[in-house]
């Protein structure tokens, strides 16, 4: 899937959104934790697509729903430490999540890439947007409902 492609004709299944650098510094919801604007955006364009279920994808903790409380963390994605696709893979056959289908990927290239190695065919919008603000207008126009690009 390009990024200009149209994705009001489906619900997804699942829809993984990334963490994000910023963050509180205590203890929270994962829903609560990631304060940057990228995320952000990301989870007020989740909200708009209205997936069956939601997960942020944790740079440290791996496969998060909303409501699972965690601690503040430093680790980005790709250093050791980090989150792995074997870890994803078992997190996602524990919770019975595996096969599900449409499956949307929102995020850069790291985060895409560990969503794909579990979900090879989840759909990744963001693909090919290019630098931030290209993301960030996809993101808005996504939640608006218009095609991108």
């Amino acid at each position: 899937m390009t990024g200009s492609d149209h994705l009001d004709c489906f619900r997804p299944e699942l829809l993984v959104i990334p963490c994000g650098s910023r963050k509180l510094d205590h203890p929270a919801r994962a829903a609560d934790m990631y304060i940057g604007s990228y995320h952000r955006a990301c989870r007020r364009t989740a909200d708009a697509l209205r997936p069956q279920r939601l997960i942020i994808l944790s740079a440290r903790y791996g496969l998060l729903d909303p409501d699972d409380v965690i601690e503040p963390y430093d680790t980005p994605h790709g250093v050791a430490g980090a989150t792995t696709a074997q870890m994803i893979l078992r997190q996602a056959q524990e919770r019975g999540i595996v096969r599900l289908d449409p499956v949307v990927a929102l995020g850069g290239g790291r985060h895409t890439a560990l969503v794909r190695s579990v979900w090879p065919h989840a759909r990744t919008p963001l693909a090919g947007a290019g630098s931030m603000g290209g993301q960030m207008a996809l993101l808005a126009a996504m939640r608006e409902g218009q095609p991108g690009r």
